[in-house]
């Protein structure tokens, strides 16, 4: 036997005992576990929803149809995403291929952190569908999980294979905030709502992936399932408790000059507090040190566990307690304890629509409503549109982060392109624009503007807007109310306003 043969016998052999012992390693590592019981509490819904038509609100968007995923929980309930089941007009339950289809209603949604729960009209449903086990913390990143859910592309349940691959908090929709997994299994369309699972326990529920990439999928973990289903508790969601206050890290060492702290001190820097009043906790320049107990570095981290670090406002949700958060604050170089006050939700001139249909008023060829997100979202994708209203200190860029006055609650927007008539000859189309004013006079809100139209005495309506360079539109206000009911029949439209503001209108 040559020297060589025998070299490469002994490599061979090395080679197949490194293998086998790495299989050895991961076997002995906990793997997700597939199960009957696990499969029949998994399942499909079908979804018939109505958008609204932000530009055409007097009407909705054509029903579409959609499916999603779901899993049983405690309660005889169904756990998905609330953007499986956003304006839905019928929502059905199915169990596996082939099984009856179950009709459900929408009892809670909570879609800034995109969860909802559904519950079935026959409860018979549940009775071989046992509610799934929930794993108390958090998984360990590179931990092996299994991804259930009913994707596009087959109607049979799918199940798709793949390892934690990062734990952080982050954004979810603005303003919330939360916990989110990364996984690299397989998650497609229809996946939404399904539950993933480390061993034999949920871990979270799948909900999100990047467009045009691979491999990298998005679950929302137990901790922010728990959350939703003790806020839910009383029969209404309040949302997640959060810190509106502006801060900047302390890592610039000119910046720990000016305030003059020693090397031990640590934290992030309130930069503006939410509030200027005199007796809120937090004040311009404090330090917070430490967040529930738990001590805040300079990138404004906190150690969930030896090898992971997260943003400090994931102890906003662990820590606060009847809606005060406890602060380690040093201030003037000394610390102190503070309690701050916190909050689900912070009022804007503009908001959401948080699932309802959006109000609106025609007034001639005129139709307005309330400015929110959504209908922003018109032009958020149009740099040139951006562009032009910054130039134009368009309303829709300096105000929509402004808070809610007696002055000022909401900002009225022209949302359709004018309908065409004769009384707008020579006026441009100003679809997307703020009022500002009715004949000199502030517009509040859209119900102030109802109300101030509806008691308008003077023989003009004088219409001013909230930019810069658009031109003011000047009305006969008597011709325009006369011409509103051949508008309406003319477009299709049953009625001049929503609900609310027509009742507004006919008190006159």
């Amino acid at each position: 036997m040559s020297l060589l043969f025998f070299r490469t016998t002994v490599l061979v052999v090395s080679l197949l005992a490194s293998a086998f012992q790495a299989v050895a390693q991961q076997s002995n590592r906990p793997q997700p576990a597939r199960t009957a019981q696990i499969e029949r509490s998994v399942v499909k819904i079908y979804t018939t929803a109505r958008q609204p038509d932000m530009y055409r609100p007097w009407s909705k968007a054509a029903a579409s149809e959609s499916t999603g995923s779901g899993v049983v929980i405690e309660g005889n309930r169904i756990l998905t995403n609330a953007h499986v089941v956003n304006y839905a007009s019928k929502v059905e339950v199915q169990s596996r291929e082939g099984g009856d289809k179950f009709a459900a209603n929408v009892v809670a949604v909570a879609r800034g952190i995109d969860l909802a729960v559904l519950e079935l009209e026959d409860a018979s449903f549940f009775k071989d569908r046992p509610p799934i086990k929930r794993d108390a913390g958090l998984p360990e990143v590179k931990d092996s999980v299994l991804a259930y859910g009913y994707p596009v592309g087959g109607n049979s349940l799918s199940i798709t294979k793949g390892i934690v691959s990062r734990i952080e908090f982050t954004s979810y929709s603005f303003p919330t905030a939360g916990l989110r997994i990364q996984i690299d299994a397989a998650i497609n369309p229809g996946n939404s709502g399904g539950p993933v699972f480390a061993e034999d326990k949920m871990i979270g529920l799948a909900f999100s992936i990047i467009s045009n990439s691979q491999n990298i999928g998005y679950i929302i973990p137990n901790e922010e399932i728990n959350l939703f289903i003790q806020d839910i508790a009383d029969g209404k969601y309040d949302g997640k408790p959060k810190m509106f206050d502006e801060l900047q890290t302390l890592e610039n060492p000119a910046l720990r000059k000016l305030l003059k702290l020693d090397s031990m001190v640590r934290g992030m820097v309130v930069k503006e507090p939410a509030s200027k009043s005199a007796n809120y906790p937090l004040k311009e320049w404090d330090v917070i040190s430490r967040i529930g107990g738990v001590d805040i570095n300079n990138q404004g981290l906190v150690a969930l566990t030896p090898d992971l670090n997260v943003q400090f406002q994931v102890h906003v949700q662990r820590a606060t307690r009847n809606g005060k958060l406890p602060l380690t604050v040093v201030r003037d170089g000394k610390a102190q304890e503070i309690e701050l006050p916190v909050s689900a939700n912070r009022a804007r001139l503009v908001s959401g629509l948080g699932g309802a249909y959006p109000s609106y008023f025609i007034y001639g060829p005129i139709v307005f409503s309330r400015a929110t997100w959504e209908f922003r979202n018109f032009f958020s994708n149009s740099i040139g549109t951006i562009n032009n209203y910054v130039f134009n200190a368009h309303a829709l860029i300096t105000r929509m982060a402004e808070k809610p006055s007696e002055q000022r609650q909401d900002l009225v927007v022209i949302s359709s392109p004018f309908f065409p008539h004769r009384l707008m000859s020579g006026y441009d189309n100003r679809f997307g624009s703020v009022l500002l004013s009715v004949n000199d006079r502030p517009v509040k809100s859209l119900e102030h503007l109802v109300t101030m139209l509806r008691d308008h005495k003077e023989e003009l309506v004088i219409l001013k807007f909230d930019q810069e360079g658009a031109e003011s539109i000047v009305l006969p206000h008597q011709q325009i109310v006369a011409a509103t009911e051949s508008i309406l029949q003319d477009n299709g439209i049953r009625q001049l306003a929503s609900s609310e503001l027509l009742e507004i209108w006919n008190k006159k």
